[in-house]
């Protein structure tokens, strides 16, 4: 990772002016290698496919004619991605569109699309939702068996792997969700707040287990894709699921929220983008 690439240079947690004009150079990409290294995960042979799907929801330009626009995008940036994007340096060029003049939506579309693609250094698609559709962006919560009712005590907030185990004398198929997910900005330390699913196959992971180990990110330090992929390291080694995904939707900060998934099920699809109650 080069000097100028690492968290601590990003505009986390400066004062920075915001620019109305567009500025692609505003993007600041972070490699993946860094934190995947620490989990001893080598990007040349990831253990997971993913995305990390992105929802803009102060998106704004100017039509050829000076008139304001106004979308919600949302993204799409594949997890095999040499890239991810700072999410503060996200906002700062999104905003960089609002007295930029373009001929068409399609416009704002592709150059989005290429600037992420540039950056990220994957293809990164981008859809847009403009308000006579807004009435179609519905709540939905996550699926699964929620393990926060469980009447458990805690003392240790640090994501212990250990704290996850599995019985191997019982063959599962099932979905788990918890809605008390916390974990805190990489650089600035300032709280994220979110929802995760564990859908798996194999020996049935202990639950009281699992819910301790989630609670355990609430003064953990990283980004949100490096959470989840924690998160799948973790029970894919202590737990050996046949097949896992993990999801998590966080709420948003900033008109930007991120939504890393991560799956080795041959037949799991990447979610449809419909957001939660605290999004």
């Amino acid at each position: 990772m080069n000097i100028e690439q690492r968290p601590e240079f990003s505009p986390l947690g400066k004062k920075v002016d915001y620019q109305d004009h567009y500025d692609p150079s505003l993007l600041f990409p972070i490699p993946r290698q860094g934190k995947r290294a620490e989990i001893g995960v080598d990007d040349a042979a990831l253990p997971f496919r993913g995305v990390d799907l992105w929802t803009g929801y102060e998106l704004s330009w100017l039509n050829a004619r000076g008139k304001p626009q106004i979308a919600i995008a949302t993204f799409r940036i594949p997890a095999d991605s040499p890239n991810l994007i700072e999410s503060k340096s996200f906002k700062l060029y999104l905003n960089s569109f609002n007295q930029t003049r373009l001929d068409s939506s399609e416009a704002l579309q592709s150059q989005l699309s290429m600037d992420l693609t540039r950056a990220t250094g994957r293809h990164v698609a981008v859809e847009l939702t403009f308000p006579r559709d807004f009435a179609s962006c519905r709540l939905q919560e996550l699926e699964g068996d929620t393990i926060d009712e469980l009447d458990i005590a805690i003392d240790d907030y640090s994501p212990d792997p250990s704290r996850l185990s599995a019985d191997a004398t019982q063959m599962v198929s099932q979905t788990l969700c918890s809605d008390l997910l916390k974990s805190n900005c990489l650089v600035t330390g300032q709280p994220d707040w979110g929802s995760v699913t564990i859908r798996y196959r194999g020996p049935a992971i202990d639950r009281e287990g699992l819910l301790r180990y989630l609670i355990g990110f609430r003064r953990h330090n990283e980004f949100h894709e490096q959470c989840v992929e924690r998160i799948f390291v973790d029970i894919q080694r202590q737990c050996q699921p046949l097949e896992l995904t993990v999801y998590a939707r966080y709420t948003r900060r900033g008109g930007l929220d991120i939504n890393p998934w991560r799956s080795n099920a041959p037949d799991a699809t990447v979610p449809g983008n419909i957001r939660n109650a605290r999004q």
